[in-house]
């Protein structure tokens, strides 16, 4: 087919589209000039390949060869890039290279490893442990146990047949008596709660219906990238977002591979999670990673770290009994931590406690350590991983000597605790390079970015609550706020390192929108303010404590009393806590008192117009909320806009995070969005790889609320941050800030002109008199 002219390799900015049978390619292709229109260079789409029917994501791939039908099919791909092309645009697309569906019917190389068993070609694709059990792959698909639901199953065209599910047979068993041929069969069907702690195959985090690939295999890389190098190779996709690369047995050697595959030819990013001072390993191949560093660096440098901590005293007050351990987040973090592992990752730790205990049973020097002191040194040690996992280089910088002594303190016998230290050298490879040394040190550390996902995203951050805004993938809920030295470093350091790095505010998986975020974020700098917000709806009776604290302030973020959209949000919210109730062992008595708290409370008191307090709070949303957007547009790295979010947009995870694309009307945000990405368009020099930042300073009474840096001498940001505090605090006053040299022009309003220099000041109270954000553009000689 013909090839498409490529674009500049750097992407100037990436508008993400969900794709979804109702809003298939042809319907992307209708938007495309709306969105040539906003200036982003690249349409970044959700997964394109073949997934299971009805699929709203993408992510349960079941064929890796082929374009999705219900999109359009490699057609429909092919025809938008045609016309994104023509519009100036390219392709990024979102690839998953970790996980298939797990459904026989729909992902033939499972199907036929079901049928032929470990002899199938097809068996090297997925992490099976026939060493568990009988040997046979446990498919945990029932929906109670097999004595009770046998009677459904039915055999015709050589396959069993169950409420709509389909699994083929062994060749030869067709006409056994039912007894006989399940138990003749490469695998078991067992009921859907085994999976916890009997699942004997990989899957992705906790979720069963999502079976890992071993890509790390050349030839499964090969069968299953073909058809995306063919579209790189013929320029129909520019871009690549590597999904959870975390799951992968190693992350460098598939990143090295799918570069070498699609010779260098695309933008990649990887969906890498950086917890804390943690950097992207330098010598991966790619321009950097998502964007969800960036992210908590946005969201932390607009949180006022004081009220924050005012506030963290307000919630702990309020919750009292029903706050997680007493409301201390390193603490509710660790609880969370052991539960998962101990619980939801049961499958999992026992894969390595067989691994481990075949190692030391073959190796006369690691004889007689005994299974459950094993299991117990996994254990501690993953929950000690301070970070989402180990790479190739700096494991011991994850896996401490410290680490170590905290795991062998659990042990009550010092001679026992040993068990540890052969853990730990399994962990980090230096034990030895058998096929099992190997295979334990990889699912370690899948295991490891599994427990930090499902334990800090999944349920710790709906277990400590203070600030919503900061409990978000990738944040830091124990240290919401960033100053601006460090948001000031972390640019710094980007532009140095990864200046084609991904940022982002808003995405697919954040559990609320960056306005949702904004009006939630601006409590921080108004405790008492919430706390008696509080007190005015306290009338509405609530299951408990915590769950009113946590319905209110989602409210008060999404602004509109909607009980349609809050009402999941908020049972969501409780069952991924696990507190009282669960996703597996749901307590109906207490959803029920919950969906009842909601409808009658969040679902229908408009919160933030409550009180003339409240209400007095919107300017400082708006504040919040323009800054951070537009310093997300102009800080180094490649910004992306999710799709709506070039206008007010306001999302929870739940039910909103898979609603199709929609043109809606135009606001405040749409023509900053506009003039900032123009200007990246027109002066790519000073955003792009050879980009430089610098921080500005300003002088005076209110200069902490000012955040402003320039780009090459070219451009300068300059923003409001925590307008609430700088207000009570009496204004800008006579703050100043001093511009490069030369003559700027205000692209925001196309009217003012400024000079910059040492000579002279620019009073703050000028340059923010029509709004709280200023982007200068330098004008020519």
């Amino acid at each position: 087919m013909t090839s498409l002219p490529a674009l500049p390799a750097l992407p100037t900015a990436t508008y993400r589209l969900q794709l979804q049978p109702e809003f298939p390619f042809a319907a992307a292709e209708r938007a495309v000039p709306h969105l040539a229109g906003l200036g982003v260079s690249h349409l970044h789409l959700s997964p394109v390949l073949e997934a299971v029917p009805g699929s709203t994501h993408g992510y349960d791939v079941t064929d890796h060869g082929s374009v999705r039908t219900e999109l359009g099919g490699e057609a429909g791909l092919r025809t938008l890039a045609a016309t994104a092309r023509a519009h100036g645009l390219g392709i990024v697309v979102d690839l998953v290279p970790n996980h298939m569906a797990a459904s026989p019917r729909h992902n033939r190389p499972l199907r036929e490893v079901l049928r032929d068993g470990p002899d199938s070609p097809y068996a090297r694709w997925f992490d099976i442990d026939r060493s568990a059990g009988d040997g046979r792959l446990l498919l945990p698909v029932l929906p109670a146990r097999l004595p009770e639901v046998k009677d459904r199953l039915r055999v015709s065209g050589g396959a069993l047949h169950l409420d709509g599910q389909e699994f083929p047979l062994r060749p030869g068993t067709e006409g056994l008596p039912l007894d006989e041929l399940l138990d003749a069969q490469w695998y078991r069907l067992g009921w859907w709660r085994l999976a916890r702690t009997e699942l004997n195959y990989r899957r992705f985090f906790t979720i069963s219906e999502l079976i890992g690939v071993r890509v790390e295999d050349p030839e499964v890389f090969a069968a299953t990238h073909a058809k995306i190098v063919e579209l790189v190779g013929d320029g129909v996709v520019e871009g690549l977002r590597i999904d959870h690369p975390d799951g992968l047995a190693d992350p460098q050697g598939y990143l090295e591979d799918l570069a070498a595959a699609t010779g260098g030819r695309c933008w990649t990013v990887v969906e890498k999670i950086l917890t804390g001072p943690e950097t992207l390993p330098t010598d991966w191949p790619v321009a950097g990673t998502t964007g969800y560093d960036a992210l908590r660096h946005l969201d932390g440098v607009f949180t006022d770290p004081l009220g924050a901590a005012e506030l963290t005293d307000v919630y702990r007050e309020f919750v009292g009994k029903a706050a997680d351990r007493g409301g201390h987040w390193e603490a509710t973090e660790r609880r969370a931590a052991y539960e998962v592992v101990g619980h939801d990752l049961a499958a999992e730790t026992a894969v390595l406690t067989r691994l481990a205990e075949r190692i030391c049973a073959a190796d006369p020097a690691l004889r007689d350590h005994a299974p459950w002191a094993l299991r117990t040194a996994i254990r501690e040690l993953l929950v000690r991983v301070p970070v989402y996992r180990a790479y190739r280089t700096g494991d011991e910088d994850v896996l401490t000597p410290e680490a170590a002594r905290g795991a062998k303190a659990a042990f009550a016998v010092p001679e026992e605790a040993a068990a540890v230290d052969v853990v730990r050298a399994l962990a980090l490879g230096t034990l030895g390079e058998g096929p099992d040394h190997r295979a334990f040190r990889a699912r370690f550390a899948q295991t490891s970015s599994a427990l930090r996902a499902k334990s800090v995203e999944d349920t710790a951050f709906y277990r400590y609550t203070p600030l919503l805004s900061a409990n978000e993938v990738g944040g830091d809920a124990g240290r919401p706020a960033v100053s601006t030295e460090e948001f000031h470093a972390y640019c710094l350091r980007i532009a140095r390192d990864w200046p084609g790095t991904g940022t982002v505010l808003s995405t697919h998986d954040t559990k609320r929108s960056a306005d949702v975020r904004a009006a939630i974020a601006v409590l921080a700098q108004c405790p008492q303010v919430w706390a008696e917000l509080l007190a005015e709806v306290a009338g509405v009776p609530a299951p408990d404590a915590h769950v009113a604290w946590t319905a209110w302030q989602t409210a008060f973020g999404f602004g509109i009393p909607d009980a349609e959209r809050l009402g999941p949000a908020i049972l969501k919210s409780v069952r991924e806590a696990g507190l009282r109730t669960s996703w597996t062992e749901p307590d109906t008595e207490y959803e029920r008192a919950v969906a009842d708290f909601a409808a009658a409370g969040p679902g229908r008191i408009p919160l933030r117009s409550a009180s003339e307090a409240a209400f007095a709070l919107e300017p400082h949303i708006r504040a919040h909320a323009l800054g951070v957007l537009l310093a997300q547009l102009t800080m180094p790295g490649v910004p992306e806009l999710y799709q709506n979010t070039e206008r007010e947009y306001r999302a929870l995870v739940d039910p909103d995070n898979r609603a199709p694309f929609a043109v809606g009307p135009d606001d405040d945000r749409t023509a900053l969005v506009r003039a900032a990405l123009r200007l990246r368009r027109e002066r790519p020099e000073a955003f792009g790889a050879t980009g430089t930042y610098t921080p500005l300073t300003a002088e005076g009474p209110a200069a902490a609320h000012c955040l402003a840096f320039a780009r090459s001498g070219e451009v300068v940001t300059a923003v409001t941050r925590l307008s609430l505090r700088l207000s009570e605090e009496g204004g800008w006053q006579d703050t100043e800030l001093v511009l490069p040299d030369g003559r700027w022009a205000d692209v925001l309003d196309g009217v003012r002109e400024f000079t910059g220099g040492p000579a002279t000041e620019l009073k703050l109270a000028e340059l923010f008199a029509e709004r709280p954000v200023a982007l200068l553009a330098r004008l020519g000689d």
